[in-house]
């Protein structure tokens, strides 16, 4: 994480300097969005360029490229646009030492001047972000490695058939499994069922015992309370 900063930071700074070079001198007081990009493939010319059509464009697109690669964090991309601001500015000064015969480089305004430093350390500060960002690689295989893991945690865990209910559905769960409109369950709660207390002992088709015999009726030779009384004699 750490390089990645470190190296996006030195990408963009080596994008700026690229970027800010052709508003500088490069050669005898002459300032780099004063050369064409076909000039570059012609020869060099005295011809006066436009800024979108100047040696600024390649590096525009050098630093688009630079930004495109420090947030994909893509390292390709990033040394692709150091390679493209190298490539332009060291075909520039083989065109202008042809055109001139050599190069020089003077303190007093002449020869070679600031603007040329300028991109140079830009394309060299491009390839060290490059070198210094980890890119996507490493990080995108521990994130799959973190994401097969849990998936495999995921399945090692039992699977419950119903989730918990609520404080306020407890009577709700689990739904039932009978098929038809039985399988909506209903928000109001389930009736309870009384207790079971045995059987009803006045009710005799619930009574398991032998019922007691019924003592003798009234005038029974039998009873002993109310014994039968004889005929008066004439």
């Amino acid at each position: 994480m750490i390089r990645n900063i470190l190296g996006s930071l030195v990408a963009l700074a080596g994008a700026a300097s690229a970027v800010l070079s052709p508003f500088r001198d490069w050669y005898d007081g002459r300032a780099g969005q004063d050369y064409r990009v076909r000039d570059l493939f012609g020869g060099i010319t005295a011809t006066e360029s436009g800024v979108l059509v100047s040696i600024l464009l390649p590096f525009l697109f050098a630093a688009l490229l630079v930004i495109a690669g420090v947030v994909l964090r893509s390292r390709i991309a990033v040394a692709l646009a150091g390679l493209v601001v190298l490539g332009f500015t060291i075909l520039w000064m083989v065109r202008q030492g042809q055109a001139e015969g050599a190069l020089t480089v003077g303190g007093d305004g002449a020869g070679v001047q600031v603007g040329v430093a300028n991109a140079l350390a830009g394309g060299v500060l491009m390839l060290i972000g490059a070198l210094l960002m980890r890119g996507r690689g490493a990080g995108a295989r521990s994130q799959d490695r973190a994401r097969a893991r849990r998936e495999r945690e995921r399945e090692r865990e039992p699977v419950e058939p119903y989730a918990a209910p609520s404080a306020d559905q407890v009577d709700t769960w689990p739904p039932t499994q009978e098929p038809g409109m039985s399988t909506h369950t209903s928000p109001w709660p389930e009736p309870e069922v009384d207790p079971y207390t045995g059987p009803d002992p006045h009710d005799p088709r619930t009574r398991s015992y032998p019922q007691a015999e019924r003592g003798p009726e009234p005038g029974d030779p039998r009873d002993p309370v109310h014994p039968p009384h004889r005929p008066p004699e004439r």
